[in-house]
């Protein structure tokens, strides 16, 4: 989880010299010196072309922001809860067509726990800052939705997935089949009911045609499309831009603006799991973690999870749930007094809150390292 980039500035300045003696030399030490301040002051202010992150504040799921909670819920009732879930982040500086100043850089890059990194290693050359800014937010509603849909797999409630043609590019193997809009139904004859069938229906064509049957203004449609392989990727597209389109039997709210990305979503899934369930998940205790979630409940790798981690021990917390797949990112980077729990699932992340929150010991758990 990012927070929108803060393009910020530092200024330097440099005290004359004083007790200098009016002779010839001492003049000319004191133009050099006059000289070396102001070159370095200079240096310091020119932009330069890096990307800057360190660990920005926390947001508990079940708490409030700027005086509204965070997370509300409209439909079901809720219950009182306790302590905190608090999703992490972490503050970036510069990034595509931006440029921030080398005394920034420098101070980040002498700090603990942070990173500078050149613009071209984490952004494709092409990319522009505003549409970095469009997909933080994209990827941040979309995984409000997929929270949900994990909340309401993991709670046992009903609701329904459509999956929606966003986009098709003129040269992908489906600009003549399909149409945004479109509904997908099934591949191969076999129903979808998940995003993540896709990729596997996809893999067992092995690139053969294949019918794709989708709905088109009230019409059932069946057409036939040749997937193709992108070695970027690892697997077989259709070459069409996807959005989940969830029917849920409730309505939850996210009172949290000006933070972008996908990775609090097993926070907010265990946020909205903890208010619908009787009893206190958290038993009171100081909960932090980072994690995509899917609707089934896998929770996926994340960035800068090593200034998440610092972020939460700031903030208080001693606990902090880390997907596994983000292990060797934790090893050597975890704060004294921070106890991290390693999860693959939701399931696994609610079962460990609830035995901590009721004093297990964290070390029956398991961790990375």
């Amino acid at each position: 989880m990012r927070l929108k980039p803060a393009f910020r500035t530092t200024s330097v300045t440099s005290e004359p010299a004083t007790g200098v003696r009016r002779d010839g030399s001492a003049r000319l030490r004191n133009v050099t010196g006059w000289a070396t301040a102001l070159l370095t002051a200079t240096a310091l202010v020119v932009p330069v072309n890096f990307v800057t992150e360190e660990a920005g504040p926390t947001f508990n799921t079940i708490g409030e922001t700027d005086g509204e909670q965070l997370i509300s819920i409209e439909g079901r009732q809720s219950y009182p809860v306790s302590g905190a879930l608090d999703m992490t982040t972490v503050s970036v500086a510069g990034g595509p067509n931006t440029r921030i100043f080398a005394v920034q850089t420098l101070g980040t890059w002498l700090a603990s726990h942070t990173m500078v990194v050149p613009t071209e290693l984490m952004y494709d050359p092409t990319v522009t800052n505003e549409q970095v800014t469009t997909k933080n937010a994209s990827d941040m509603s979309n995984s409000q939705e997929s929270a949900q849909a994990a909340a309401m797999t993991y709670l046992h409630e009903d609701f329904t997935e459509k999956l929606k043609i966003a986009d098709i590019p003129g040269d992908s193997p489906s600009a003549k089949a399909l149409k945004p809009g479109d509904e997908l139904v099934s591949i191969g004859g076999q129903q979808i009911k998940h995003f993540e069938q896709i990729a596997d229906l996809l893999a067992q064509t092995k690139g053969r045609p294949v019918d794709v049957t989708v709905k088109r203004d009230g019409r059932t449609l069946t057409e036939k499309i040749t997937p193709t392989y992108s070695e970027k990727a690892d697997k077989y597209l259709l070459g069409v831009a996807v959005k989940k389109d969830y029917d849920f039997p409730i309505k939850v709210k996210y009172g949290l603006e000006e933070v972008g990305g996908p990775s609090a979503g097993m926070m907010f899934s265990l946020g909205i799991i903890d208010e619908l369930t009787p009893g206190q998940m958290t038993g009171g205790k100081h909960f932090a973690g980072t994690g995509t979630i899917d609707a089934e409940g896998k929770v996926g790798p994340i960035g800068g999870i090593a200034q998440k981690m610092v972020g939460a021990k700031d903030a208080g917390a001693e606990f902090f749930l880390a997907p596994a797949d983000n292990c060797q990112d934790v090893v050597g980077h975890v704060p004294d007094g921070l106890s991290v729990i390693k999860v693959d699932s939701l399931s696994q992340a609610a079962d460990a809150v609830e035995k901590l929150g009721t004093g297990a010991d964290p070390a029956g758990f398991p961790t990375c390292g």
